[in-house]
């Protein structure tokens, strides 16, 4: 009875809780939250300062009193508290900070994690309010989310590069048939590109702007013209503000590895690929999703060392966050899929 009557003071609610953004779907409102996983807390305490947006604003720029910390580290909970905090900040504020509201709650999740990960996403959720929580696996959700047929007796392959991990699956009647979880994602990439400025030029940057030059003129195979960029940091042996220009060309050389990384994910899923399936994923080929997939090139990278149409999905960013909504509105479709389920 109680849980009916809370049921009438709540709405259910996907969460893709991303290594470095996180979204919140709302059931019959869709993606109403958008925002980075990073909080602001009062140096030596767990008290927090800001969330979101405003706490990444911080992030390299707070006086020694404060800290912006990112809680989630590779796709899951590093921070336990801090994590609980931001959960609670981000549920309270899509429900107008109603404090009667415990939703039901459908969270993605990378494939790899352990079942001690698993429990401590779930513990964080009820903490922050939920009174009924859901796992999915991140690649069904982004399958799922970007329209792929994942309950026909078809080959269906997803790429879900996130912040943190990069998660490849192969999904056929409404299950994973093989997926490999890598700890690579658009975090590497960023600390990629600030290793090369150290080592090669003596220059220190932080995550924000190794991420602009990322997006800016970062690329996984050369594209015609090379561009170039103005960079401004500090000289870690002068101790002084530098600028220099860098070009798309280095950039490039700096993120080879971790594009590697990932390739290599995507020919070992290829590798594990039952033949039936195979031959379906000549004709589709395909679907890359997550932020770090708007890298330029990488799609083709991926088409020439596997030899498959890649194709990347209409908003790779939401991908993730709108499989959990799909996943609301067909509860039952729901006990198929998910990964773990828990009332409370």
């Amino acid at each position: 009875m109680l849980n009916r009557l809370m049921g009438l003071f709540s709405s259910d609610i996907g969460i893709d809780l991303g290594t470095a953004n996180t979204l919140v779907y709302v059931r019959d409102r869709g993606i109403v939250l958008r925002e980075p996983s990073v909080v602001a807390v009062q140096a030596g305490t767990n008290r927090v300062l800001a969330v979101g947006d405003e706490a990444k604003r911080m992030l390299g720029r707070t006086p020694g009193n404060i800290v912006a910390i990112r809680p989630m580290k590779g796709g899951v909970i590093a921070d336990f508290e801090i994590t609980e905090a931001m959960l609670r900040y981000f549920i309270q504020k899509v429900h107008n900070r109603r404090r009667m509201v415990r939703p039901r709650v459908v969270v993605a999740v990378p494939s790899g994690i352990t079942e001690v990960e698993k429990r401590a996403v779930k513990d964080s959720a009820f903490h922050a309010g939920a009174r009924y929580v859901h796992l999915i696996e991140e690649p069904m959700a982004a399958a799922i989310g970007v329209g792929l047929p994942v309950q026909e007796p078809a080959g269906n392959m997803i790429v879900d590069i996130g912040g943190g991990t990069t998660e490849v699956a192969l999904i056929s009647l409404a299950g994973i048939v093989f997926s490999r979880s890598v700890r690579i994602g658009g975090d590497d990439m960023d600390e990629a590109i600030i290793q090369y400025l150290k080592r090669e030029y003596n220059l220190l940057i932080g995550e924000r702007t190794a991420e602009e030059i990322k997006i800016s003129i970062g690329s996984a195979m050369p594209m015609g013209d090379e561009t170039i960029m103005e960079v401004k940091g500090r000289d870690q042996v002068a101790g002084l503000p530098k600028t220099l220009t860098i070009s798309s060309e280095e950039i490039r050389g700096a993120l080879k590895d971790p594009v590697a990384g990932i390739v290599d994910a995507v020919r070992i899923t290829l590798d594990r690929c039952p033949p039936e399936l195979a031959s379906d994923l000549v004709d589709r080929g395909m679907v890359m999703a997550g932020g770090s997939s708007l890298l330029r090139g990488l799609n083709k990278l991926i088409a020439d060392n596997t030899g498959l149409p890649v194709h990347i999905a209409d908003d790779p960013l939401s991908a993730v966050a709108e499989g959990t909504g799909v996943v609301l509105h067909e509860l039952n479709f729901l006990s198929k899929i998910a990964s773990d389920a828990r009332r409370r």
